[in-house]
């Protein structure tokens, strides 16, 4: 390939090159995946072997599209979101080369699962105030602490970790970022039962877990301008999904007030119009901010967007149990799972009510981020932070 980048018209020959050389009705899904990775056509903005071509980002639906057209196989995103949409991210941004050819292709491929080791039981909201401890010895650190939150920790080959190395400066400076294996005896993961009856998220607790020198991402201290980019990359990949025309909590809500009329009042009419709008606004946001991540990395944007899909989700699935009457106070089954992805639409109303209260904590509690909407977004004062200054060691707790 020449200097310049490809255009739409190269990256529907070399599309269309990767589906006759592996048909997808013949080819196993794992080879065609593995074949559509080396081709460059997995994430097409990324570079040259390492999934990518160094392509306009905006053209990726291109290539989306022509294997949709085909039936060929996708990775799962669902399944594997946190690596796709965090730790990809920041691995291409801090990563060494050898990270990179590492970590990158077998993760898009889903034949590795990640999970990320942020939050702990005393550092939440306030993520920057981590306990978790990671002391260095030769060209190892030995990490030591507890986390919460941590969704597919059960079945995660990797993780993205943040972790203290020097308490005795400021929270925000002595903190450094690694990717820890989740295979390491050190590592316990024991399952967090939620209010759905299932324990989709985790808690981890970490006991002289060795993480080689060599698997850091970004300078020691330099941990929370890494977790940034990891943030950020979150907010908009919970946000800002690409979804249809009624796409997400707002489809099965509609599609019940069309097949059942019997149940439909004009106060919940006027609500379910307010409420659909909201969705299509949100939706074409969405749009338009993917559209701006073809010019860099996301910024502060993307946490009103996940501000708005936790609001929205919350009201449209109230509303779906008052239009359900007694039949939305049904909750179909309680059994203990782990499941390996959330699936809002495919359950029923109880499951949606239920589990869409937790889209106001993860990803950054809503609180939160109307903080940094404020200051980052509307340029708002930003309020009082007595401990920027404070060795984390002289920190109350």
């Amino acid at each position: 390939m020449s200097g310049q980048q490809p255009d739409e018209a190269e990256l529907r020959s070399r599309t269309r090159e990767l589906l006759a050389a592996h048909p997808p009705a013949t080819t196993e899904a794992i080879d065609f995946l593995k074949a559509r990775f080396d081709a460059g056509l997995a994430w097409v903005h990324y570079p040259v072997g390492l999934g990518g071509l160094g392509a306009p980002r905006s053209l990726q639906s291109v290539v989306d599209a022509e294997l949709a057209a085909a039936g060929a196989p996708d990775n799962d995103p669902r399944r594997i979101g946190i690596g796709l949409g965090m730790a990809a991210p920041t691995i291409l941004k801090y990563g060494t080369d050898e990270q990179k050819r590492r970590f990158l292709r077998p993760l898009w491929i889903g034949e590795e699962v990640w999970c990320q080791l942020f939050s702990e039981p005393g550092a939440g909201s306030d993520l920057a105030a981590l306990g978790t401890r990671a002391v260095r010895a030769d060209d190892h650190w030995i990490v030591n602490g507890q986390k919460v939150w941590t969704s597919s920790a059960h079945l995660a080959r990797w993780a993205i970790l943040i972790a203290r190395t020097d308490p005795d400066l400021p929270k925000h400076q002595g903190i450094s970022y690694f990717v820890c294996d989740m295979s390491d005896p050190g590592v316990e993961v024991r399952p967090l039962r939620q209010i759905t009856g299932e324990a989709e998220f985790n808690e981890v607790f970490l006991t002289d877990v060795r993480i080689p020198d060599a698997h850091r991402l970004g300078g020691i201290g330099e941990g929370w301008k890494v977790a940034q980019t990891t943030l950020m990359n979150e907010r908009v990949s919970i946000g800002g999904m690409r979804l249809p025309r009624e796409g997400g909590m707002i489809g099965p809500v509609a599609r019940t007030w069309r097949e059942r009329p019997e149940l439909r009042t004009h106060d919940l009419h006027q609500r379910l119009l307010t409420l659909w709008v909201e969705a299509e606004v949100a939706r074409l946001t969405g749009e338009r901010l993917r559209q701006q991540l073809v010019a860099g990395q996301p910024g502060p944007e993307g946490s009103g967007m996940k501000l708005a899909f936790a609001r929205l989700n919350q009201e449209i699935s109230g509303l779906e149990v008052e239009l359900l009457g007694n039949e939305g106070l049904l909750y179909s089954d309680w059994t203990m799972r782990r499941p390996e992805l959330v699936d809002f639409t495919g359950r029923d109303a109880g499951y949606r009510y239920l589990r869409s209260k937790g889209n106001s904590i993860e990803g950054g509690t809503s609180e939160v981020l109307l903080n940094i909407v404020a200051e980052r977004v509307l340029g708002l004062p930003a309020e009082p932070r007595n401990d920027k200054d404070i060795a984390w060691k002289d920190l109350a707790r």
